[in-house]
C-alpha cells in the first residue's frame, strides 16, 4: 500500500520484469573457492636444511629475527607447514623468533631410518636439531607441540635435553583423550582417501572434512602431507620446482621487456611487447595501430599426476602408546612454565583437572574450532602465545599487539585467584577461582 501510495505521489516508474535466467546468472557470479597450493615464503623468511650428528638431514622453516624461538613441533601426518599462519601471525605481535620443522618420517626430512616414531628417538631428534641449528649457544626456547607433536615436546622437556627450555605449550593432546582415541584410531584412518587426483582436490577434501577448518591455512599445509604417488617426490619439493620455474620465467620476460624498451620508443608495459605479423590471425590481434600486443608470462605446465600421503600413519601403530601414556604426569612434572590449548574442556582427564584446579599450568579452551587448533584459528592462538611470553616477561610487545585474552563479559562473570594462570590483565586481579570456566575463552 505505502509502494503504491509513493507511485501514485512521486510517479515512480514500475519495477523491470525479472529475467527468467537471472537467478542461474547471480549463482555464476558466486565466486568459487580457491583450493590452489600455497608457497612456503609466504609466511616464513627463510628454509633450510639441519644436518645433524649422525647424518639425518631435517627441514626446517624459520622467520623473526629477535627474542625467544618458538619451537614448532607438529602432529602425526602433519608438517612444519602447518604452523605456517601462526608463525607469521606472533611475529607481528612480540619480538620472537619462530623456527619449525619436518619431524622424522614426515615432510622434506630424510634419516635413516623414517620408520622409528618413538617417543625416544623423536625427542632425541628435538634435542640433535637444537645442537646443530644454534651449537653451544642455544637461545631460550619455548616448544610448542601440537598432538604428536605435543607429546614429544614433553617428552623433550622431561628428559632435559633442551638446555635453555623456558616454557613449554601443548596443543590439543591429553593423555586421558589420547589413549581412549587409539582403539578406533586405524578405523579413521581407513576412512581417509587414499588417492588424490591432484594437489587442489586433496586440499578441497581437507576443508570440506574438517581435518583444517581454515582454508588459507589448508592451501600451505597440505602440500607438506601430500607426495607423488608415482616418483615419491613430496609436495613441498614439486612445489618449489613450479614456483622457481615461475619466478625464473617472469624474470627473464622482465629482462626482455628491458631490452624492448630500448628498441620500442619508451613502452610503459609491466611486460615486453612483441610485432604483430600477422593481425590477420584470429588467436593474435594488435594491441593499437603501432602494431604491437602484449605478452603476458607464460606459466610453467602444472604436473598431471596423483597424490598420497607423506607417511603411512597406520603403520606407526606400534609407537602410538609411547607417545601418550603417562603424559599427564610427565607434562605437571616439567619445570618449566606450561601452559595447555585445547579445543574443548571435555579434553581434560583426572589427573590435569586436578593440576589445573593447583594453578599448575595455564589452561586455554578454544572450542570454536576442530583438532588442527593453531590451523583454524592462527590469530587467537597467536595471541595466546604472545601473552604467554608477556606473562613471563621473556619478550616486549610490537606497536601493533594489544594484551588482551578476557573480554569484559566474561571477566565480569569471572572469579579468578590474584596468580591464577588464566590472568592477563592487570585489572582482574583479586578475583576468587571458579575452575575450568574462567580460562574458557570466549
Amino acid at each position: 500500500m505505502e509502494k503504491q501510495m509513493m507511485k501514485q505521489k512521486f510517479g515512480l516508474p514500475p519495477m523491470p520484469p525479472i529475467a527468467s535466467g537471472s537467478a542461474a546468472k547471480r549463482k555464476n557470479l558466486i565466486r568459487k573457492k580457491d583450493y590452489s597450493p600455497l608457497h612456503w615464503d609466504k609466511y616464513f623468511k627463510s628454509k633450510h636444511d639441519v644436518v645433524t650428528a649422525s647424518g639425518d638431514s631435517f627441514r626446517v622453516y624459520e622467520c623473526g629475527e629477535v627474542g625467544p624461538v618458538l619451537l614448532f613441533l607438529h602432529g602425526g601426518g602433519f608438517s612444519a607447514l602447518s604452523w605456517a599462519l601462526l608463525s607469521a601471525e606472533v611475529t607481528t605481535l612480540v619480538k620472537c623468533r619462530c623456527v619449525a620443522f619436518d619431524l622424522r618420517g614426515h615432510g622434506d626430512t630424510v634419516t635413516s631410518d623414517d620408520t622409528d616414531l618413538s617417543a625416544e628417538r623423536m625427542s632425541s631428534d628435538v634435542g640433535d636439531v637444537v645442537s646443530s641449528l644454534f651449537k653451544d649457544d642455544p637461545p631460550p626456547i619455548i616448544l610448542v607441540g601440537h598432538s604428536m607433536g605435543g607429546a614429544i615436546a614433553v617428552h623433550t622437556a622431561v628428559r632435559g635435553l633442551i638446555p635453555t627450555l623456558i616454557g613449554i605449550a601443548v596443543i590439543d593432546v591429553v593423555e586421558g583423550t589420547a589413549m581412549d582415541a587409539l582403539t578406533s584410531m586405524q578405523s579413521f584412518l581407513r576412512g581417509r582417501p587414499k588417492i588424490f587426483d591432484t594437489m587442489e582436490k586433496a586440499i578441497e577434501w581437507a576443508v570440506r572434512s574438517g581435518q583444517i577448518q581454515n582454508l588459507e591455512s589448508a592451501r600451505v599445509s597440505m602440500v607438506g602431507q601430500l607426495k607423488s604417488a608415482e616418483s615419491n617426490e613430496t609436495g613441498t619439493e614439486e612445489l618449489e620446482h613450479s614456483h622457481d620455474s615461475q619466478t625464473d620465467i617472469i624474470a627473464e620476460e622482465l629482462e626482455e621487456d628491458g631490452e624492448d624498451e630500448d628498441s620500442s620508443s619508451g613502452s610503459n608495459h609491466p611486460y615486453p611487447l612483441i610485432r604483430v605479423q600477422s593481425p590477420s590471425s584470429p588467436s593474435i590481434q594488435p594491441s593499437s595501430t603501432s602494431g604491437f600486443a602484449l605478452k603476458l608470462p607464460s606459466l610453467p605446465t602444472p604436473k598431471i599426476h596423483k597424490y598420497t600421503w607423506r607417511i603411512d600413519l597406520s603403520k606407526t601403530e606400534k609407537f602410538w602408546k609411547g607417545w601418550f601414556e603417562g603424559l599427564s604426569q610427565k607434562f605437571l612434572s616439567c619445570p618449566a612454565p606450561k601452559m595447555l590449548i585445547l579445543a574443548g574442556p571435555d579434553r581434560l582427564d583426572k589427573d590435569l583437572t586436578i593440576g589445573q584446579m593447583q594453578g599448575k599450568f595455564q589452561l586455554n579452551l578454544l572450542p570454536q574450532c576442530g583438532h588442527a587448533v593453531h590451523e583454524d584459528l592462527p590469530d587467537k592462538v597467536a595471541d595466546i602465545l604472545a601473552n604467554f611470553m608477556l606473562r613471563h616477561r621473556v619478550t616486549e610487545p610490537l606497536a601493533n599487539f594489544q594484551r588482551s585474552l578476557l573480554s569484559k563479559d566474561h571477566a565480569a562473570d569471572s572469579k579468578l585467584e590474584p596468580d591464577h594462570p588464566a590472568w592477563v590483565d592487570e585489572d582482574l586481579k583479586g578475583r576468587k577461582c571458579t575452575g575450568l570456566k574462567c580460562c574458557k575463552l570466549a
